[in-house]
Parts: C-alpha cells; structure tokens; sequence
C-alpha cells in the first residue's frame, strides 16, 4: 500500500491499495491494522448517490474518517475547518474512483464534501472515535457554495439534501 500526505493539507493522507487482478477480478485491501497504530475504527457507513448528487461539507470535533468510492467515481473535497490553523479554510480536492482505489483519511475539524460525477457511487465512511457517534445535529455543517471557501465545483445546480442547502 502506498501511503502519502496531501502536499496542501499535510495533516491528510491518501492511501493507495495495492490490486490483485486476474481473470475472476480483483482483491485490494484498504485498510489494515499496522497502518493505523493509533486509530481504532468503530463504525462503517455506506451511501449511494446518483450523478449530480453534491454530499455537503460536514465534519465533527472527535471523527477520523477513511473514505473511498467503492463504485463509480465522486470529487472529494477537503477543508481545514480549524480555526487557529494557518490553513483554514483551504481546500485540496481528487478524484476518488473504482479504478485508482485511493482512500482518504480525513482528521477531526476537516470539512469533507463530495460530487457524484459517475452515474452512480457507492462511497464508504470508516468512523474512528471516541462515546458515542455524533450524528446530524452534533455535526457541523458549511454551505456547498460558501463563498469563504470558494471552491468551483463542476456544475451550478447539484442536487442537494435539505441540509445541504
């Protein structure tokens, strides 16, 4: 597996499994214990979105996540949502896919946020933390569009959740 830091946000880090592909299909690993000494995962959740499908900016104060598109193909957003980092409010983006098996683990305090390009996703949350999950009304939330952040998303009009918009 092949393992490096985000060269804008250093904090994030993008782990690339290694393929075992014959003529049955394929095998890869995204996640293993050794890689991941300190983080102890306790739940995965699983969406499926349609093209055009924008997942907001969400994040909380106590979540790690490993995030990988399992099926099709999203635009993954990150921003450092600290408020005493040099680097709040910047964002890094890449292009999570079936092909390139890429996952993402995104700290606390990170804003994640997604697009499904391909006609459909199957994207994965692996949660690390600490009591209980904290779910919608213990997260926080930022505009798909929030002009502070002011990333160009590839479409005007995404469809959007309640939530999200």
């Amino acid at each position: 597996m092949l393992i490096k830091s985000d060269k804008k946000l250093s904090e994030i880090k993008y782990f690339k499994a290694d393929v075992f592909k014959d003529s049955r299909g394929e095998i890869w690993t995204n996640w293993e214990k050794s890689y991941f000494r300190k983080i102890k995962f306790n739940l995965d959740k699983f969406t499926t979105s349609n093209q055009r499908v924008l997942r907001g900016f969400h994040c909380d104060r106590k979540s790690w996540k490993l995030v990988t598109c399992i099926k099709g193909e999203v635009l993954n957003v990150i921003v450092d949502y600290r408020k005493k980092s040099k680097n709040y409010l910047k964002y890094t983006a890449i292009k999570l896919n079936e092909k390139n098996k890429i996952s993402i683990l995104i700290p606390p305090m990170f804003l994640n946020s997604w697009l499904c390009l391909s006609k459909e996703s199957l994207y994965q949350y692996k949660y690390s933390f600490r009591g209980k999950y904290n779910d919608v009304k213990n997260q926080i939330s930022v505009k798909w569009n929030d002009p502070r952040i002011n990333f160009k998303w590839p479409l005007k009009n995404p469809i959007l959740s309640k939530r999200d918009k």
